[in-house]
């Protein structure tokens, strides 16, 4: 997948700012595709000029002018013709795993400290997503929304996310006790 489908998926939101995007980025779409800032900028930018989007110019009063984009009707086909191609698995690449892999052989510690930043990295992003997801359901029961809302797709990655973000919960919690525990022992091997 390519910065510029998860792009177009998030403008089917609406219209939206760069800066409005690169939120959206954080809130829903980061989950699962990540980008700075200023790939969303340069990707706007490239698509403007493909014709994926239209881009128009908002004056403001006490602040800078901004460009605020729209799907176009060329970005709708491009958009549908990426939901008709195959899904490809996607790989994992994750420095931590490597720390974790070698911790045997490194330092357990830094990398007991690193997994902590990771598992409070996950419950933070659960309990934000969690909020979320109870205003877009707002009162509704799960079921319901997906009868009679517009748009379901955007509460499915939500879900798919919050799920992904547990799994890395337990896992870290699992990591932490096991690390510990290595230390313990290497600290008690190494008083003998």
């Amino acid at each position: 997948m390519a910065l510029r489908d998860a792009v177009l998926a998030t403008l089917l939101e609406g219209d939206a700012s760069g800066y409005d995007l690169a939120k959206a980025f954080d809130r829903s779409v980061a989950s699962f595709w990540m980008a700075t800032p200023q790939q969303v900028y340069r990707e706007l930018d490239r698509m403007v000029d493909d014709g994926l989007i239209d881009c128009r110019v908002v004056q403001q009063d006490r602040r800078p002018n901004k460009r605020v984009f729209s799907l176009t009707d060329a970005g709708h086909d491009a958009l549908r013709a990426f939901t008709a191609e195959p899904a490809r698995t996607s790989a994992m690449r994750d420095d931590l795993m490597v720390k974790v892999q070698a911790v045997d052989d490194g330092d357990i510690e830094a990398v007991r400290g690193w997994v902590a930043q990771r598992l409070a990295l996950a419950e933070e992003k659960v309990d934000s997503w969690e909020r979320l997801r109870v205003r877009i359901l707002h009162g509704r029961e799960e079921d319901d929304f997906f009868d009679t809302a517009e748009r379901v797709g955007p509460y499915l990655t939500l879900t798919r996310g919050i799920a992904y973000e547990r799994e890395n919960i337990t896992w870290a919690q699992l990591a932490i006790r096991v690390l510990e525990r290595r230390q313990r022992l290497r600290d008690t091997s190494a008083d003998d």
